[in-house]
């Protein structure tokens, strides 16, 4: 992707975030990007095209995991890779949509019902993410238990979905919150969270 292309899908993306996609016009997106129209309408035709791009951009930066490069051997070792992948993503988003501007909160989840009505394909994308994060959390847990790692009665479902659900809630309070020192304090708060699961299903 060229830098001139990823400069539009960042401002554009801003934009999304401090409006949502029917407030936003392609000649604020123009003014903001700082482009000649020539040049931006180069890479853009139409608000649809730049929002679909959006979508796909804002998925892959800040949504998106690669969970085979979690270890594969340790429950304890995958959870501080999840929580390190999830401590980039929120310095990816600090740096992308400064605090100042008020937006790095709940107009994400905005952004995204806008994108599910519009965009059928990333209501799949988002469904596929889900599976293979439960899954990728599953066979760790399975892993595991075959290595007495940890013990417990629960499925391999239900412990995935512990770890799952607990992230997701602080990831709904962290979109909510407005304080600062919320952010500096999540990636803490989340681990002993994490912590505390694991010693409870440590063999």
């Amino acid at each position: 992707m060229s830098d001139t292309k990823e400069h539009i899908l960042r401002v554009a993306l801003k934009l999304f975030l401090q409006k949502n996609f029917k407030e936003v016009t392609m000649k604020d997106i123009v003014e903001h990007t700082k482009l000649s129209k020539g040049a931006f309408y180069h890479y853009f035709t139409s608000k649809e095209q730049l929002f679909e791009e959006v979508i796909d951009y804002f998925f892959a930066d800040f949504m998106n995991a690669d969970f085979s490069k979690y270890s594969q051997d340790s429950l304890a070792q995958f959870c501080r890779d999840y929580l390190d992948d999830v401590e980039d993503k929120i310095a990816s988003g600090k740096k992308l949509v400064q605090h100042d501007d008020g937006v790095f909160t709940a107009n994400h989840y905005f952004l995204m019902f806008d994108a599910l009505k519009m965009l059928p394909s990333f209501k799949q994308k988002l469904m596929d993410h889900d599976i293979n994060e439960l899954n990728a959390w599953k066979k760790i847990v399975r892993t595991a238990k075959k290595n007495k790692e940890i013990s417990t009665t629960m499925t391999d479902e239900q412990v995935a979905k512990l770890y799952i659900y607990v992230n997701d809630g602080f990831g709904i309070r962290l979109l909510l919150n407005d304080n600062m020192d919320y952010f500096a304090t999540f990636r803490g708060e989340l681990q002993k969270l994490f912590n505390e699961i694991y010693n409870l299903l440590k063999a």
